[in-house]
């Protein structure tokens, strides 16, 4: 498990864990999770961790689901500051944190921007849940001008 004051330093960047008021970073986190009903299932038994980099830039809500199972639940980026290598340090992060953890899965849309990042991130496909977006969600939801239906998990291995 994280240590409750994890912190990692890489230039400026500092990586520190909210442990309380949580929903204050409900903004950006909505931009993974456009559903705030949706991210309230996982956001309090999820850890969650910001990274800052004069302000913060990204942050996440990692979950563990298992013996040496974990899944992040919600990764978001600014926009403004996406493509500048602060969701793979996230990721890399939880994988230096969670020392126990022997396998991590994500679950994104089927669209061809989310599955290149978490593949150059070293995830593969694991599975999908069919019309996950279409039975979960109250409203169509649209990444890239691509209406979401199924969820595409994928996993990354220690």
């Amino acid at each position: 498990m994280a240590l409750d004051h994890a912190e990692n330093y890489t230039d400026n960047r500092r990586i520190r864990k909210i442990t309380n008021n949580k929903k204050q970073y409900i903004d950006l986190l909505l931009l993974a999770d456009e559903q705030e009903d949706m991210i309230d299932k996982y956001l309090e038994r999820g850890e969650m961790f910001v990274l800052e980099d004069d302000g913060i830039k990204a942050e996440c809500v990692i979950t563990k689901e298992g013996d040496g199972i974990y899944e992040l639940k919600n990764i978001a980026v600014s926009p403004d500051c996406q493509q500048k290598g602060y969701g793979k340090s996230l990721i890399e992060f939880l994988f230096s944190t969670y020392t126990d953890c022997n396998t991590m899965f994500v679950g994104t849309g089927d669209v061809p921007s989310s599955l290149t990042f978490y593949k150059k991130c070293g995830f593969t496909e694991s599975h999908r849940i069919i019309n996950f977006f279409v039975d979960n969600y109250d409203h169509p939801m649209f990444e890239d001008g691509k209406q979401l239906v199924d969820m595409v998990y994928l996993r990354r291995d220690r």
